[in-house]
């Protein structure tokens, strides 16, 4: 946490303790319960009862904040996991729905149950760790499940377009080899950072790719509209950041574990088989 970060969180909680700490007091000065606006006038008549107190046990004081933030953190991640499982259940009732092009290059097989497109940056890290759980699912579902991959490069990583334009290049000539400059440039993501556009015709080359022929196609207009079409599609989907996944039409957004991948895959299986 920054110290600018830190600073507002302390203020904030000081606040809340000041209030916790005078309440007492203020009881004894009315006949009721106080209201917030006369605690607020207690506190700001004589901030130096807080303090006291603060000083008395400051060990106390920060077991409170910690003990305060911990529930803060909690609930809001009760909350997050709650919407997020309401709106799970809407996209399995109400699938979102990318397009599908067999003409895409896809790894896994052509007929299996569970399509995963996947919306991804080349040079984000977090997509590297997307691809390592995408392979994952691979080897645990071979038959079930395929991965059609689609663009999408963010301004801030100025060699994720570049490397989407070789990948697409590269398929114009050979699915298999795309999708084997694809497990390169995830694998030796620092590679691409630091050599930049030596390392895409490095990966094209051990990829089995016709360099030349890559060279030409580049700069053909299919791939703009393709990498064009895909960043529309999911803005379309509110991925807004990467890497995004819809799982037979069902929304991950970001690097889940595997364990996320499987939830959604194993009830779309288990839907399929009643």
């Amino acid at each position: 946490m920054s110290f600018n970060k830190l600073n507002s969180f302390m203020e904030a909680t000081l606040k809340a303790f000041k209030l916790a700490a005078v309440s007492a007091l203020a009881l004894s000065l009315v006949n009721c319960a106080p209201s917030a606006k006369q605690l607020k006038e207690v506190v700001e008549k004589d901030p130096s009862i807080v303090f006291a107190a603060i000083e008395k046990d400051p060990e106390q004081f920060i077991e409170v904040v910690n003990k305060a933030a911990q529930g803060a953190q909690k609930k809001a991640q009760e909350k997050a996991m709650a919407e997020e499982g309401k709106k799970r259940d809407e996209e399995f009732a109400n699938p979102l729905k990318p397009a599908i092009d067999d003409s895409r290059v896809f790894f896994g097989p052509k007929d299996a149950k569970i399509t995963i497109v996947e919306y991804s940056d080349f040079e984000c890290p977090y997509c590297s760790k997307g691809h390592a759980t995408v392979d994952e699912v691979m080897k645990a579902y071979p038959k079930d499940v395929r991965v059609i991959y689609k663009h999408l490069p963010l301004d801030f990583h100025p060699m994720a377009m570049p490397a989407a334009r070789y990948f697409e290049a590269i398929a114009m000539q050979d699915h298999a080899k795309a999708e084997k400059f694809y497990n390169i440039v995830f694998e030796n993501q620092g590679e691409l950072r630091t050599k930049k556009e030596a390392f895409l015709k490095d990966a094209a080359k051990k990829a089995g790719a016709d360099i030349k022929r890559v060279e030409k196609d580049l700069k053909d207009e299919k791939i703009t509209k393709i990498i064009e079409a895909d960043m529309e599609e999911a803005k379309k989907f509110n991925f807004s950041g990467t890497p995004g996944f819809l799982i037979n039409g069902v929304s991950l957004r970001g690097a889940y574990p595997f364990s996320e991948f499987k939830d959604i895959i194993d009830r779309h299986l288990k839907t399929a088989a009643k």
